[in-house]
C-alpha cells in the first residue's frame, strides 16, 4: 500500500516538474501552489534539484560542444560593437543635425496644430450659433413687436419659435429660460391685445357721434342724389334703390386681416366744406384691434372668452348711449348728438357683423336694436312732450326721418319710428294751433273793423291775390272805393293757408299716402276752424269794449270766410291730388265755424242794444200820481229813440257793403230792430206792472201814452227798411193794448 502512494507522488512530482519546464515563468504559480498544498514538498525539492543537476550537466556539456563557436562570435561581437559605436555616433549627429533642423518645423507644426484646433472649435462655434442665432433673433424680433404694439405678429413669431427654432437648441440653458418664459410671453400678449381692444372700445364710445353724423349725411346725401334723379330720371340712368344704398354705403374693412401691424384707435378726419364729399365711415375706424384680438384670442383657444367680453362690453356701451341727457329737448343739437350716437353706435356693430364670423351674429344685433328701438322711442316720447315750438318738432320729425332712414339703409327695421312720428304728428299739430291761436289773436286785436279802402288798381289786385273775393259791381266803380271786409279776413285766409302749408310739411317723408296726407291736412285744419279760430272770435266778440258797428263788421267778415271754404277744400286738394269726392274723404267744417261766429255775433249785437235800451230804461222817472201829463214824451225816452235811430242808421249805411248789404238789412238789421222794439216794449210794460205801481192818475197814463206813442211813430217812421206794412208797429201792440 505504501509502495503505491509512493509511486502516485513520484508520478505527481514528475508531472509537475514537467509543467514547470513547459510552463511560462508568469503562470507558474498555480503549479507551485499544488506543490505547497501537498505533503511531500520535502521529496519534490529534491526530486527539483536532482532535475536542476541534470540540466546544468546537459548545459556543461552543450557548452563544451559549442565553446569555440561561442568565442568566434564573442570576437565577431567585439568587431560590431566598435562598428556600432561608430554609427551610434552618426546617428546621434544626424538626429542632432535634424533637431536641429527640426525645431522650427516642430514649431510650426504646433502653431498649426493651435490652429486647426482653434480652426475646428470656430466651425463648432459657427455651428452652434448658427442653431442659436435664429432663435436669439426670433426672440429679440418678438419682443421688439410686443414693444411696438404688433400683437398678432408677435404671438405667430412666438409660434414659429416655439415649434421650430426652439426644439433645435433645446439643451442649452438660455433656451430652457426661454421655454420658461413663453406661457408667460403668451399670457402677456393676450392681456396687451385686450388692452388695445379696450382702447379701441373707449375710442368707438367717445367718437360714435362722428361715425352716425358722417352715416347721416352720407344717407342725406343719397336722398338728395334720389330726389334729383326722380325729378330728373334721365340724368344717372333710374333711382337708386335702398338697398343698393345699403350695400354702396356699408363700411368697408380697413386692415381686416389680422396681421396689419397698424395701430389702433380713431383717425382725425377734419371738417370738410359741404361741397366736397363727405367721407365715408369706414375712413373714420380702424377696425384692426378687433381683428387682431379676435384672432390672438382663437389662436390661444380662447375665443368664446374674448366674444363674450365683447359683446358685454358693447351692451354697457349700448345702454349708455341709449340714455338721453336731461336737457335734450331744449335744443335740436341735443337731439341730433343722441341720434348720431345711436347711428355711430350700430353702425360699427353693423360692420363688425359683416367683416367677422361670429364674433356677433344677427341675433345679437337684432336685440340690440329691438331694446335701443323700444328706448329711443320711450325717449322721443318723453322728450318731444316738453316741445311747445312748431319749428321744432318739425325739424325733429326731419331728423328723425333721417335716422330712420340711415338705419334702414343698414338693414334695420325702423316701422316702429314712422309710427311714432304719427303720434308726433298730433302733438306738431297741437303746438301749430298754439301758435296759430297767438296769430289769429295778434290780427284780430289789430284789426280796425273797418272796410279796407282802396286807392289804385295795383292794391286791388293784391288783395284780391290774397283773398279770393269777385264783384263786378264793385269792379265797375271808381277809385277810391272799399271792400266789404276789414283787413282780417284775407290775413286769416292767408294764415289758414299757411297752417295747411305746415301740415303738408311733417307729412313729407313719412311714406303716407295721398289719401291719408290729405285726411292728416283735413283733420288738422278742420280743428284750426272749429277750434282754434273759433275760440279766438268768440272771444272778440264778447269783448267788452267790442261795439255794435264792429260786431256788424264781423258778421260782414264772417260771412266772406264762410264762402272761402269752398277754396279752400280746391286748396287742399291740388296740394295732396285727392279729390274731395273720394271715399273717407274729410270735409272741412269751416262753414259751421263761421256761421256760429256770425249768430254769435248777431246774438251779441241783440244783446247789445237790450243792454242798452235797459240802460235807457233805468233812467225813467214817472210819477205815477201826476195830475198832469207833459206836454211831450219823456227824455229818456226820445234819447233812447233817437240812440236807437242813429244806430241802425249806421247798420243800413255800413260803406262797401255791396252783395251782402241786402243780408244784413234783411236779417241783421231787421232782426235786431223787432228785438229792441220787442224789448223796449217789454221793458215799458213791466214799468206798470211793477209791484211798487199800486195807484195811477190820469195824468200818468197820458204821459205814458205820449211815450208809447213815441214808440210807435218811431216803428212807423221804418228805421229799417224791409219791413211789411205795420209789421214793427207790432211789437208795441200789447203795450197799446194795456
Amino acid at each position: 500500500m505504501a509502495e503505491l502512494e509512493s509511486l502516485e507522488t513520484a508520478a505527481e512530482h514528475e508531472r509537475i516538474l514537467r509543467e514547470i519546464e513547459s510552463t511560462d515563468t508568469a503562470c507558474i504559480g498555480p503549479t507551485l501552489r499544488s506543490v505547497y498544498d501537498g505533503e511531500e514538498h520535502g521529496r519534490f525539492m529534491e526530486k527539483l534539484e536532482a532535475r536542476i543537476r541534470n540540466h546544468d550537466r546537459e548545459i556543461e556539456k552543450m557548452c563544451n560542444f559549442h565553446y569555440q563557436g561561442f568565442v568566434d562570435s564573442i570576437t565577431e561581437l567585439l568587431k560590431v560593437r566598435g562598428e556600432a559605436q561608430k554609427l551610434k555616433n552618426q546617428v546621434t549627429d544626424t538626429n542632432r543635425k535634424l533637431q536641429n533642423e527640426g525645431k522650427e518645423l516642430i514649431i510650426a507644426m504646433e502653431e498649426l496644430k493651435q490652429c486647426r484646433l482653434q480652426q475646428r472649435n470656430i466651425s463648432a462655434t459657427v455651428d452652434k450659433l448658427t442653431l442659436c442665432l435664429p432663435v436669439l433673433e426670433m426672440y429679440s424680433k418678438l419682443r421688439e413687436q410686443m414693444k411696438s404694439k404688433r400683437h398678432y405678429p408677435a404671438l405667430k413669431t412666438l409660434e414659429h419659435l416655439e415649434h421650430t427654432y426652439l426644439p433645435q437648441v433645446s439643451h442649452y440653458r438660455f433656451c430652457k429660460v426661454m421655454v420658461d418664459n413663453i406661457p408667460r410671453l403668451r399670457e402677456e400678449i393676450k392681456e396687451l391685445s385686450m388692452s388695445d381692444l379696450k382702447d379701441f372700445l373707449e375710442s368707438i364710445r367717445k367718437h360714435s357721434d362722428k361715425i352716425g353724423e358722417t352715416a347721416m349725411k352720407q344717407a342725406q346725401q343719397q336722398r338728395n342724389l334720389d330726389n334729383i334723379v326722380s325729378q330728373h330720371p334721365r340724368i344717372g340712368g333710374g333711382k337708386k334703390s335702398r338697398k343698393e344704398f345699403s350695400a354702396s354705403s356699408e363700411l368697408e374693412v380697413k386692415n381686416t386681416s389680422p396681421m396689419s401691424e397698424q395701430d389702433s384707435g380713431i383717425l382725425d378726419v377734419e371738417d370738410e366744406d359741404e361741397e366736397e364729399e363727405v367721407p365715408g365711415a369706414q375712413d373714420l375706424v380702424d377696425f384692426s384691434p378687433v381683428y387682431r384680438c379676435l384672432h390672438i384670442y382663437s389662436v390661444l383657444g380662447a375665443r368664446e372668452t374674448f366674444e363674450s367680453y365683447y359683446r358685454k362690453q358693447r351692451r354697457k356701451q349700448a345702454r349708455l348711449v341709449l340714455q338721453p341727457p336731461s336737457n335734450m329737448h331744449e335744443t335740436l343739437d341735443g337731439y341730433r348728438k343722441y341720434f348720431n350716437q345711436i347711428v355711430g353706435f350700430f353702425v360699427v356693430e353693423d360692420h363688425i357683423l359683416h367683416t367677422t364670423q361670429g364674433l356677433v351674429n344677427r341675433a345679437y344685433i337684432d336685440e340690440l336694436w329691438e331694446m335701443a328701438l323700444s328706448k329711443t322711442i320711450a325717449a322721443l316720447r318723453t322728450h318731444s312732450s316738453y316741445c311747445s315750438d312748431p319749428g321744432l318738432v318739425l325739424d325733429l320729425k326731419n331728423l328723425i326721418v333721417l335716422f330712420a332712414d340711415t338705419l334702414q339703409g343698414y338693414g334695420f327695421p325702423v316701422n316702429q319710428l314712422f309710427d311714432m312720428l304719427l303720434e308726433i304728428q298730433e302733438q306738431y299739430s297741437e303746438t301749430l294751433l298754439k301758435k296759430w291761436a297767438g296769430v289769429f289773436r295778434n290780427i284780430l286785436d289789430s284789426d280796425n273793423y273797418s272796410p279796407i279802402p282802396v286807392s289804385n288798381e295795383e292794391v286791388y289786385k293784391k288783395i284780391v291775390g290774397q283773398f279770393p273775393f269777385q264783384d263786378a259791381e264793385l269792379e265797375k266803380q271808381p277809385f277810391p272805393k272799399k271792400f266789404p271786409f276789414s283787413e282780417f279776413v284775407p290775413k286769416v285766409y292767408n294764415q289758414i293757408k299757411e297752417f295747411i302749408y305746415a301740415c303738408l310739411k311733417f307729412s313729407e317723408d313719412l311714406h303716407l299716402s295721398s289719401t291719408e296726407v290729405d285726411d292728416m291736412i283735413r283733420k288738422s285744419t278742420n280743428l284750426l276752424l272749429t277750434r282754434t279760430l273759433s275760440n279766438c272770435l268768440q272771444n272778440v266778440i264778447k269783448r267788452r269794449n267790442v261795439g255794435l258797428t264792429e260786431l256788424v263788421q264781423i258778421i260782414i267778415n264772417t260771412t266772406h270766410l264762410e264762402k272761402s271754404c269752398r277754396f279752400l277744400e280746391e286748396f287742399i286738394t291740388n296740394i295732396t291730388n285727392v279729390l274731395p269726392e273720394t271715399v273717407h274723404t274729410t270735409k272741412l267744417y269751416g262753414t259751421t265755424t263761421f256761421k256760429d261766429a256770425r249768430h254769435a255775433a248777431e246774438e251779441e249785437i241783440y244783446t247789445n242794444l237790450n243792454q242798452k235800451i235797459d240802460q235807457f230804461v233805468q233812467l225813467a222817472d214817472y210819477d205815477w200820481m201826476a195830475l198832469e201829463p207833459g206836454s211831450r214824451a219823456s227824455d229818456y225816452l226820445v234819447d233812447l229813440i233817437g240812440f236807437l235811430r242813429s244806430t241802425f242808421a249806421v247798420f243800413t249805411h255800413l260803406p262797401g257793403q255791396v252783395d251782402v248789404h241786402s243780408t244784413m238789412s234783411g236779417k241783421v238789421a231787421q232782426t235786431a230792430c223787432m228785438s229792441a222794439c220787442k224789448h223796449l216794449s217789454t221793458s215799458l210794460l213791466q214799468l206798470l206792472l211793477e209791484a211798487e205801481v199800486r195807484q195811477l192818475s190820469l195824468g200818468a197814463l197820458h204821459q205814458f201814452n205820449l211815450d208809447v206813442e213815441e214808440c210807435e211813430q218811431f216803428a212807423r217812421s221804418g228805421p229799417v227798411p224791409g219791413f211789411q206794412g205795420d209789421t214793427l208797429q207790432l211789437a208795441f201792440i200789447d203795450l197799446r193794448q194795456v
